[in-house]
């Protein structure tokens, strides 16, 4: 059930539009099912329309005219709230929207329970599916009604009530959600032959420049040189920027002048200093050093998103926040990356995904460093072109959007969850074709039957939960020709299946076997462990239990190489 409310400074022009029955011919049969005492006149209800239409506009305006002879009345003294049913819910009697009814003025301050100064009220039964409520501010004390937040605590109200009637339950937000485009600016947009109104299109571009850069003066430049787009940087009369505001070129006044948006006017985290803070938890990006193999960005990527699900198992719920963040970050630049035809589902997918970015939750954006720093090398290098690492991504991705769907459905962020499962979708298309090319080229590498069975038997031993499924998936061959691979390279494939598995569990996957397969092929591009460090592995592994040994780094660290591998090989 939803509510609009609105204020007004006409009572009688309220209720002639409420029992108007020639101009709005949806108004059948306009009657009031409840009021302030019960006995409010009824002009649908008589013989003489506008007398009685009369005497109840005099009624409602008594306090309103009382308080305006002391100069207290408000200057807009009518209260309306519109109560809608879903069109899939049962038909409401006229006693139960009168309960509705009193339920939501006592709830909004209107007409608080057992006050007998509460303010006049009716409400009028048009349509089979919803009602209106019309009252004056004016207390019976002739104070103003105390109805701040009413949108707010009318909504909490109705969804209590949606449960008690078994009525629809509405997704409801958290006032987190980046403001709408307005019904002028849809059909502004649709004139123009534009898909979107301007405001979306510079929100989406806006978010594409953040991810991007590093600082505030890339993020402006970016900006400035992107076609079609202006951007002005406002500043306080220290010499001090103030923000930022944007707007495209083709969407203008009567007069022919740009229509600026500031950042907070497109969506609450774009303002400039939630933008500042973001960059500024972003960190410079590490140089390549001589001698040093460079780190593979989209194997960073990777392994950055891999661990999101981990980290929004936890309890610092700022942690997981700044995470989801950059996990957004990250999809707002794939469409950059991709291959043309699976860019409009990722564009599709970011869109979604930027309600499920931003919650009540204060985000502490440092702990996202890794993923956001991968994502600016990404954007630095040209994109694979076998598409391996990009189906890499999306596979982790996916498993990152059923994640955000269970964290935001422990902490009742209704809005959020559905962008969560509407992101998988999208994601889940676009892996699926991100992967096929990959995936069939993978597969003809399949190696002997003698080795497959030997890779099945390394599968059963170090997998032993997930076995079964593993090898009844169709993506087998696939992991046993990765499996190979690697150990023609000098991996133990024993070990790196240990590993992908202890990186993250397996239970949310769609196809185990293919995303081990991926994990297998990212950790088997490191240089493999050297002979010294491979004796050492086996001393580790032959160590009795409770023996004493060095201390070992954390496990979002370990790598599937070796102890002794480049630092650079370690770092995500």
């Amino acid at each position: 059930m939803i509510a609009k409310i609105s204020s007004g400074k006409d009572t009688a022009g309220l209720i002639r539009y409420l029992f108007d029955t020639t101009k709005a011919k949806d108004h059948t049969d306009p009657h009031l099912v409840a009021s302030w005492d019960g006995f409010a006149p009824d002009p649908g209800r008589t013989d003489d329309f506008a007398a009685t239409k009369k005497l109840l506009v005099a009624d409602l305006d008594l306090r309103v005219k009382q308080a305006r002879r002391l100069g207290r009345a408000p200057e807009r003294h009518v209260w309306h709230c519109s109560l809608r049913a879903a069109t899939t819910d049962r038909h409401l009697s006229d006693e139960e929207w009168a309960d509705i009814a009193r339920r939501v003025v006592a709830a909004t301050g209107i007409a608080p329970q057992d006050d007998p100064d509460g303010c006049r009220w009716v409400a009028v039964r048009h349509a089979s599916d919803h009602i209106h409520i019309a009252a004056t501010k004016v207390r019976g004390d002739l104070r103003t009604a105390r109805h701040w937040n009413d949108y707010l605590t009318a909504d909490r109200e109705l969804a209590i009530i949606e449960k008690e009637y078994g009525l629809f339950q509405v997704v409801r937000g958290d006032r987190t959600a980046a403001k709408r485009p307005t019904r002028a600016e849809q059909e502004k947009a649709r004139r123009q032959g534009q898909d979107k109104p301007a405001r979306e299109r510079l929100r989406a571009i806006v978010r594409t420049a953040v991810a991007a850069t590093t600082n505030m003066e890339e993020f402006v430049r970016l900006l400035s040189l992107t076609d079609g787009v202006l951007v002005e940087v406002v500043y306080f009369p220290s010499g001090d920027v103030r923000g930022y505001k944007v707007a495209s070129e083709d969407n203008t006044t009567a007069g022919k002048e740009p229509v600026w948006y500031s950042g907070s006017e497109l969506a609450p985290d774009l303002s400039f200093p939630k933008i500042r803070a973001r960059l500024e938890a972003t960190g410079p990006q590490p140089t390549s050093q001589p001698g040093r193999r460079r780190p593979n960005p989209w194997h960073q990527a990777t392994a950055a998103t891999e661990r999101i699900p981990q980290h929004l198992t936890g309890n610092d719920d700022r942690a997981s926040q700044a995470h989801l963040a950059a996990f957004g970050e990250a999809l707002d630049t794939l469409p950059l990356l991709a291959p043309a035809p699976i860019r409009a589902q990722l564009r599709d997918a970011a869109a979604a995904f930027e309600r499920a970015t931003r919650s009540r939750v204060q985000a502490e954006h440092h702990h996202a460093r890794a993923l956001r720093g991968a994502v600016r090398a990404m954007l630095r290098e040209p994109a694979p072109r076998d598409g391996t690492a990009l189906a890499m991504f999306l596979d982790a991705a996916i498993l990152v959007a059923i994640a955000a769907t269970r964290w935001h459905q422990l902490r009742h962020h209704d809005q959020q969850v559905a962008a969560a499962q509407q992101t998988l979708l999208h994601l889940q298309a676009a892996y699926d074709q991100a992967a096929a090319a990959p995936l069939t080229a993978l597969i003809q590498r399949r190696p002997p039957q003698q080795t497959v069975d030997r890779h099945i038997h390394h599968i059963r031993r170090a997998v032993p939960e997930h076995a079964e499924q593993v090898l009844k998936d169709p993506a087998i061959d696939a992991l046993t020709a990765a499996l190979a691979q690697a150990e023609t390279l000098g991996h133990d494939p024993e070990r790196l299946l240990s590993q992908a598995v202890d990186q993250r569990a397996l239970d949310d996957a769609r196809s185990p076997a293919r995303t081990l397969a991926w994990r297998i092929q990212r950790f088997s591009a490191r240089p493999a462990p050297s002979a010294r460090a491979r004796a050492a592995q086996a001393r580790s592994a032959a160590r009795p239990e409770g023996a004493p040994q060095r201390p070992s780094a954390p496990a979002h660290e370990t790598t599937a190489v070796s102890p002794l591998s480049p630092p650079q090989a370690r770092r995500r």
